[in-house]
Order: C-alpha cells, then structure tokens, then sequence
C-alpha cells in the first residue's frame, strides 16, 4: 500500500474557510443509541468511512412509553449540526438518508418510530430515514447486505439471520427469561458455582469462590450486594472475565464456557438462512463485546459451530453497529437497501413498494 498522502480532491472533500471540509455526494447520517450513550456518524453516500463521529456521553432515557424520542432528540440534533458546521454541510445541505439504531428498539421503539420521521425532516432535512434495532446495524456492519447470520453478544445475547426476504431472531429475551450464554449469563454460573464451593453443594468451585471473595466480598453478602441493584445483568455480567480467567486450570470454569459456547451456537443455528446466493456457504459473524473474551470461550465456541452449523462460515464481525447505521443509511440514499424491512426491527417509513417482511 502506498504512504502517499491523498489529496483533498482525492479523498472526496475540498478545504473551506475556517478548517472545514466540504463533502462530496449525497449526505447521510447513521447513528448507534446504546446503554453506554449515542454515536453519531456523519458520511456521504461515494464514500465507506465516516467523514467525521462525535459520541454523546449520555444513554437515552427509557420510560413508560419507551425509548425516550425527546431525550434522544436533544442530543442527536445539537451533534449532527455540529457535524454538519465541521464537514460542510452547514450551508443548507439536506440530509438524503438516516439510519438510527437503537438498544430495545423492537420492543421499546414506539415512540421513536411515531416521532422521529417528522421530527428529524423538519429539523435536519432528512429525506428517508430507517429506525433499526441494534442487532439489524449489527448486521448491517459485520456482514453487510448479504444472507448471513450475526450473534451479538456482550451482556446479552441475541442473534439474528436472514435470507434478504425475512429475518429470524433468536433470543434476545433478557437475563430473566434468555440471553443464554451472554455475559450475564456466565457471570452468574460462575456466581453459582463459587456459592456453590461455599456451601459445600455439587459442582462447586473453589477457584470461583476465591474470584467472587475478591471481587465481592464475603459470600455470604453477595446477595444484599446484588439484589437491590437496578443494573444487576451487567453485575453478573462484570464476572464474566473471572470465569474465562479461571477456564485454563478450573475444569467447572471451562465447563462454563463450553456450555455457553454451546447456547450461542445453537442460536446461531436457529437462526441461519438455508442458502446463500447460488448456495454458497453463508457467514456467521460474532459481533460484541463477549467474543473479546478469547480464546477460553472462542476454542469452544468454534468446535460448537463447526457441530452445528457445519455448512456455515464463521468470520469475525468486521463492523459495530455505527458502522452498520452509517452503511443501512448510505443504502437507503442511494434506493439500493436490500435488507428486509419489519414494522419493528428494520422500519422505513415511507420507501419502496410498502415492502415488509419477516
């Protein structure tokens, strides 16, 4: 690869006044709303990278009608502008095309699917815009627009296939009720199996009894230290990295992370499309924070899938789910989104032939 710098030219955008760029093509914005805040990208519909990001430190109020659309508005619009004064698009440029996605947009979207079209044409020019559930940007940035499957895992976990006429989710359901084989998930087997080695029960480990003691405290505390926690999945979910610290010389630890590696496989599985394009192998992507826990969990992991899914492709996620927003955006600008449209999970008010599916 050449070290030679590109020019302003080159690159798609010419110097302004004052240090500002001035992009070519079509603008589009993708935005990621998450529990750690709200990332904004700014990108153009001829060019794969963002030209520029900002990141709002603040996560969107969820309350008892949903993801909060006021609270998202009032950080989203103030960032894009500045986006828009700083590469710009400042001088009156209309925005051709917006992808949010957003934590918990399927089943707490609703008012952000009722407000934001208006919302965001009348403020910011937005001619089309997609509201995504962040497993669907997921997607979008680890396999892009192709049949393929993606398991997310950080806290939760939840995967989601498609064959480009419909989509299929698996789990997703929550720490209560699923998320099998998420972080919270081996947290707390790895919680229970040092309560276990405390009581003296089967299938304790002393090894995760020494991690909670020093993580925690006292055993006999942990559960006044857990149960009035309004956070209590990403407590659990926070041992998740004693558990794979414990796998190499704790047989209950690996045994753990096998068994989690078989939960995420099978919903893998659940979830993959039965062909690709002239019936290549699809891909199977691992997106998220829980795949970073290496190799004591991605050995299994492998295995799992290579039992299960022998046909499929594993590749690791090439893009987070910014990456996917700015790229489900840029599609949309230029009339080419093949990813399937669902009232919840991939809304588009508005474009094409009042497509829908899954």
């Amino acid at each position: 690869m050449s070290s030679r710098k590109r020019s302003p030219e080159s690159s798609g955008a010419r110097p302004r006044p004052g240090g500002a760029t001035r992009t070519r093509g079509p603008l589009v914005l993708g935005v990621d709303s998450g529990g750690s805040g709200l990332r904004v990208a700014l990108g153009t519909v001829g060019m794969s990278a963002p030209v520029g990001t900002t990141v709002c430190a603040e996560p969107v109020r969820t309350g008892p009608a949903g993801i909060d659309a006021g609270h998202l508005l009032e950080q989203l619009l103030p960032a894009a502008r500045r986006l828009l004064e700083q590469h710009g698009g400042g001088d009156g440029s209309q925005i051709a095309a917006a992808a949010i996605g957003a934590a918990g947009m399927a089943t707490l979207g609703g008012q952000l699917r009722a407000e934001l079209p208006s919302a965001l044409e009348s403020a910011l020019g937005v001619c089309r815009l997609a509201l995504a559930a962040d497993a669907v940007t997921a997607y979008a940035g680890a396999v892009g627009q192709r049949p393929g499957a993606v398991v997310a895992g950080g806290t939760g976990l939840i995967a989601l296939g498609t064959d480009l006429t419909s989509w299929r989710r698996a789990d997703g359901w929550g720490h209560l009720l699923g998320d099998s084989g998420g972080g919270a998930w081996i947290g707390r087997a790895g919680l229970d199996a040092g309560m276990r080695a405390h009581d003296g029960r089967r299938g304790g480990s002393a090894a995760l009894l020494a991690r909670l003691e020093a993580v925690f405290g006292p055993a006999p505390q942990l559960p006044g230290l857990l149960y009035p926690r309004a956070d209590r999945p990403a407590v659990l979910a926070s041992f998740a990295p004693e558990v794979a610290a414990c796998a190499g010389h704790d047989p209950v630890a690996a045994g753990i992370l096998r068994e989690a590696a078989g939960h995420i496989a099978e919903a893998a599985a659940a979830v993959y499309p039965k062909a690709g394009a002239d019936d290549e192998p699809c891909e199977v992507a691992l997106t998220g924070g829980l795949f970073r826990m290496g190799d004591p969990l991605l050995v299994p992991l492998r295995e799992e899938l290579s039992r299960q899914l022998p046909q499929a492709r594993p590749v690791p996620g090439s893009g987070d789910p910014l990456t996917g927003a700015l790229a489900i955006a840029q599609a949309l600008a230029a009339g080419d989104l093949r990813l399937p449209h669902h009232s919840t999970l991939l809304c588009v008010p508005g474009y094409g032939p009042g497509q829908e599916h899954g």
